[in-house]
């Protein structure tokens, strides 16, 4: 009897507690869904939350909890009472934190409803993050403009979680971690990056608007190219012109390597190019990272290999042929770079990147005149070797600057090639050419 009385006991413990969770979750749910809860609901709210997080033990309780957490700056807004928020009152409640904790809630919440087949909150949250997705995005770029590279990491990463379709985000979170020096964190998303097989490839579309005269960029997919022709149909805007995105998968592959490299994993990273050759043969992307990886390690003998294999796969590859150039820079090997950028354009004569590249090495012969002519004195002989000196510097602007005007040419919104452009002009005296380009801006 006294056993199955603790059996009894026991049941009813669970029954109640079920019963209790079942009371918190039902509370957190009208609260949630009220468009201006009261400053009671807010305290009942956080309340609820308080309990359920002790009790939450099952799948379903935890993800909900995880979830109305999240979800919590969104509540508090909603109490203020302020239909148009400030953008300080904004910031303060949904801190960076704040936002990847939504995101994780939610993100799970989509997951376990697509699971179980009941779609509660599901229709809630996707409509959320359409409205909120764009200011995301804005806050992101501003944190990244700041410098801080960690928060806006994280937001992109949560853009991420709450809409998979568009991992570019997670790209660019990448990105940001590595510049934040958070290389374990650049690491799980590279690796996630590389899991799901982005590329990164598509279309940017651009046309030139007629009443304002400037180029606008209308995205970089389907509906993008189909909004960007309507508006030349309707005659608001003209010269269009198309953008090609060129495949990151060699530098996700890269980094991946890069960080295993940089924590003294050469092991893991050989076996992640490995791998990634494995999986696509054929890629020259993915022959250039492994070549990168060689030239890292100083291994010369398989660097030259996997470069003359990736040449006798595809030796007009303009692509390749560019990545090889931008290796050999990074190499200090300018002979060889200068080789490859020319032999790009020589493929493709509208090939940007390599113009620039091209451009960018030349003027590495800058600083070395510059630093010569400071150590001069003001003697005969000096002056003499000043004027020699300067005209060596001019003819070396000479020979960048057509490459620059191509540059410019190609995409004239580029603000890199027009700065680098003014400076050449302004140094050759060239006034005329300088002021031209300059009424542009």
């Amino acid at each position: 009897m006294k056993i199955k009385n603790v059996f009894i006991t026991g049941a009813l413990l669970v029954s109640v507690v079920a019963f209790s969770q079942k009371d918190e979750l039902k509370a957190l749910k009208k609260i949630y869904s009220k468009e201006a809860p009261s400053d009671n609901d807010l305290n009942d709210y956080k309340a609820n939350l308080t309990k359920l997080e002790s009790v939450a033990t099952e799948e379903g309780d935890k993800i909900h909890y995880n979830f109305f957490k999240g979800v919590l700056p969104k509540i508090e807004l909603a109490n203020s009472g302020v239909a148009q928020p400030s953008e300080m009152q904004l910031q303060k409640l949904f801190t960076p934190k704040a936002i990847l904790d939504m995101a994780l809630g939610c993100s799970a919440m989509l997951e376990y409803e697509k699971k179980t087949g009941k779609k509660v909150f599901t229709d809630d949250i996707n409509k959320s993050i359409t409205a909120i997705k764009p200011s995301l995005l804005n806050a992101a770029v501003a944190l990244g403009d700041q410098k801080k590279y960690i928060e806006a990491s994280d937001i992109l990463y949560s853009i991420y979680l709450l809409d998979k379709n568009d991992p570019e985000n997670l790209y660019y979170a990448a990105s940001y971690a590595v510049n934040a020096k958070k290389y374990d964190k650049a690491l799980s998303y590279y690796n996630e990056l590389k899991n799901i097989n982005y590329t990164g490839e598509g279309t940017m579309y651009y046309a030139v608007n007629k009443a304002s005269k400037e180029e606008e960029y209308f995205g970089k997919d389907n509906t993008a190219k189909t909004s960007r022709d309507n508006y030349i149909k309707l005659g608001s805007h003209e010269k269009p012109r198309d953008e090609k995105i060129f495949s990151k998968k060699s530098e996700i592959y890269k980094n991946i390597v890069l960080i295993l490299i940089d924590q003294g994993k050469s092991n893991e990273a050989k076996g992640a190019i490995e791998d990634a050759r494995k999986a696509n043969p054929n890629d020259t992307s993915l022959m250039i990272a492994e070549a990168d990886f060689y030239l890292k390690e100083k291994d010369y003998a398989n660097y030259t290999r996997v470069v003359n294999e990736a040449l006798e796969k595809d030796s007009n590859n303009v692509d390749l042929i560019f990545n090889l150039g931008v290796i050999s820079a990074d190499s200090n090997n300018l002979q060889d770079a200068e080789k490859h950028y020319k032999k790009a354009i020589e493929i493709d004569p509208n090939y940007f990147n390599a113009y620039l590249n091209l451009a960018e090495l030349k003027l590495r012969a800058d600083k070395d005149f510059v630093d010569a002519m400071k150590k001069l004195g003001t003697t005969v002989a000096d002056n003499k070797k000043y004027d020699e000196l300067r005209a060596k510097q001019n003819a070396n602007y000479r020979e960048v600057m057509p490459y620059l005007e191509k540059a410019v040419e190609i995409q004239p919104s580029n603000d890199a090639a027009k700065k680098t452009l003014l400076g050449v002009y302004q140094a050759l005296d060239l006034t005329d050419k300088y002021k031209a380009l300059k009424a542009k801006e």
